[in-house]
């Protein structure tokens, strides 16, 4: 079983996700009154350093104070997956969804679906997402492998094909070539190893020096 960190599964590619959820505490902190932006430095700090105690008292009292406030729910949320409680996680996710539905809230919950194995209702949540924000290859993967999980091979291979369109780096093709080679797929597959050798050749190439040009005095 995958971990929440199921981000792992997904690559680097949804941990990439997870920090620029957490980076979003700065600015949302600048938006309320002195309280509301101290109560979100704390939750800021408290996940950051995984004293998760300190940040879900900090959460809860946001929510006591501003009840429909979507943001905390869904910080509440990756707090309870970081700690693997998914039921609190989901709740959280679903109710952050039904106030005002984001592409982040709505991936997260996609993500817990998939760790809890409910891949039905993970497609559901990662296809809202895109609907609201297809851009990021993270996106794509996430809903590429929860239609691996049910057997939908064709709509999987688009969508790791559309990660690799919008982000072609080495993870989104070493993605795409285990699932060419998983099925047999090898000519598809040499194509995408050739592709990957020429990342490894990129990171192996010494940089140049360059010479600064000579001035005559």
């Amino acid at each position: 079983m995958y971990g929440l960190i199921i981000i792992v599964v997904f690559g680097l590619l949804a941990l990439k996700n997870i920090k620029i959820h957490d980076d979003e505490f700065g600015y949302i902190s600048g938006k309320f009154g002195n309280r509301m932006g101290k109560l979100w430095d704390i939750a800021h700090q408290g996940m950051r350093e995984n004293r998760f105690l300190r940040a879900e008292k900090a959460l809860l009292t946001i929510l006591k104070i501003d009840e429909k406030n979507a943001a905390a729910y869904n910080r509440l949320g990756i707090l309870y997956a970081k700690q693997k409680e998914y039921k609190d996680a989901i709740d959280c996710f679903e109710i952050a969804s039904s106030i005002e539905a984001s592409p982040s809230s709505l991936h997260n919950l996609g993500l817990i679906y998939f760790e809890t194995e409910n891949f039905s209702k993970a497609a559901v949540a990662f296809e809202q997402a895109l609907k609201l924000e297809s851009s990021l290859a993270s996106r794509h993967v996430a809903y590429a492998k929860v239609q691996e999980k049910l057997g939908n091979e064709k709509l999987m291979f688009q969508e790791l094909e559309k990660a690799v369109e919008l982000e072609p780096n080495k993870e989104t093709y070493t993605l795409l070539g285990k699932a060419y080679l998983n099925r047999g797929m090898e000519d598809e597959a040499k194509d995408i190893a050739k592709k990957l050798k020429k990342f490894d050749k990129l990171t192996l190439a010494p940089k140049r020096m360059k010479r600064r040009p000579r001035v005559v005095i």
